[in-house]
């Protein structure tokens, strides 16, 4: 990386060896697809613990006396943050070959005052996403003594998650803290064309989905073990390793009744894409404490684009959320945000209508994981004029004063205090 300053936001290229160069032209970001200048004030400090990488077969995008160059030499450059933070611009660049990237999260990133930044805004921070509290020095010791203590096959999936994809979430089951995960569905009435567990043909790569169903026994081991450890103790049913766990609302159904027997600490949570009012009924009956919607629009063939649903529909995902609070489930959205998309106008017009109607408690900012031309080839982007995502969030607190604006799912202190660290 050279080391000059600069005054106004520099585009970043690479090369193949993964060096990093400033140019002397504007940097830009993606909007929907279009390539704009990036503004100063879309910048923070790249946050630690953030990837850089460069984006194969792609041409970097700049701007030279307000026209756009397209770079002949050179890799673009994205960032990869940590959780809390939410992308405010895709990174500019055009395709120089016809491939799809994997599922990450593709930041727009410069060169300014000295220091690579990122077009971001942090929504929430937790020490849950701090890197340095997940070292895996410690956490083995920790895995091969659990490993010796049982037999229970949800224990042997969660340490490959830790060991092999480094999910924080099972790590922290180990480490007998914050939210742990439970997953327990093989199968989805999903087809997302993001999923990061299961891809259909050769889109792009993903992680192995878990292969079995659990017994409600399994399930009551993990979520007692690891909810009597606190308050701030979280077991969360569809995490990233499975599909639609309210597909086994049975086999779960049961199992938050056994653990419910035998604690009442902790929160029991359940992350769904929401398909069924009625399934999601009988587990606050048995004792289920907050739920997680996902969805990356309020508007159906956006949402039917892209999460290509099988036997329900988005009026049904809704109606979940409408039920959910008046069960009387903390209740927050996964908005899966994609930049030039989330914060369009007809896109904003439907998500403040979804709040008003049901009353939701957290809007959680998740970036969505996926190759940046896949998303707009198979979405259509949203009618109306860009807004910017920190418009987006201004928006919503101006409008819903005690809406929760945040990245992660809520333990109990954090529900009775209601309080996340303010947006920047």
């Amino acid at each position: 990386m050279e080391k000059g300053t600069a005054e106004i936001p520099l585009l970043l290229i690479a090369d193949k060896e993964g060096n990093i160069y400033d140019t002397d032209y504007l940097a830009s970001g993606m909007v929907g697809g279009d390539i704009v200048p990036i503004n100063p004030e879309e910048l923070i400090p790249l946050p630690e613990g953030s990837k850089l990488f460069y984006i194969p077969g792609s041409k970097p995008v700049g701007f030279k006396k307000g026209r756009i160059v397209t770079l002949e030499e050179g890799y673009a450059v994205s960032a990869f943050l940590p959780p809390g933070y939410t992308r405010t611009m895709l990174p500019g660049y055009e395709q120089r070959e016809e491939i799809t990237l994997p599922l990450w999260s593709y930041t727009a990133v410069a060169w300014y005052k000295g220091k690579i930044m990122a077009s971001a805004t942090m929504v929430s921070w937790h020490k849950k996403a701090d890197p340095r509290l997940h070292d895996q020095r410690k956490l083995i010791p920790l895995i091969r003594k659990r490993l010796s203590e049982t037999s229970n096959r949800l224990i042997k999936h969660l340490a490959r998650c830790a060991i092999e994809y480094h999910c924080f979430a099972a790590m922290n089951f180990f480490f007998s803290r914050w939210e742990a995960p439970i997953p327990t569905s093989p199968a989805c009435n999903a087809r997302c064309i993001g999923c990061l567990s299961l891809q259909e043909g050769d889109c792009c790569p993903s992680q192995e989905r878990i292969k079995f169903v659990p017994s409600p026994e399994e399930i009551a081991e993990i979520g007692y073990l690891h909810l009597d450890s606190g308050d701030d103790s979280i077991i969360s049913f569809g995490q990233g390793c499975e599909g639609e766990p309210l597909l086994q609302v049975d086999k779960i159904e049961e199992a938050i009744t056994l653990i419910r027997s035998k604690t009442d600490k902790g929160i029991i949570n359940l992350n769904t894409n929401g398909f069924s009012p009625e399934r999601i009924k009988r587990l606050v009956i048995a004792g289920l404490d907050s739920i997680r919607i996902s969805l990356n629009s309020t508007i159906e063939d956006l949402y039917n684009a892209y999460y290509r649903p099988r036997g329900y529909g988005l009026k049904d995902v809704i109606k979940s959320i409408s039920l959910s609070k008046q069960l009387g489930l903390f209740t927050s959205i996964n908005l899966l945000v994609f930049p030039g998309y989330t914060d369009r106008e007809e896109e904003v017009e439907g998500l403040l209508r979804l709040i008003e109607e049901t009353g939701l408690d957290l809007v959680q900012m998740r970036n969505l994981s996926i190759d940046p031309f896949l998303y707009m080839r198979k979405v259509r982007r949203p009618h109306g004029i860009y807004l910017g995502i920190r418009n987006l969030i201004k928006i919503l607190k101006e409008r819903f004063p005690g809406l929760m604006i945040g990245y992660f799912n809520l333990s109990k202190s954090e529900m009775r205090t209601r309080t996340l660290v303010s947006c920047t």
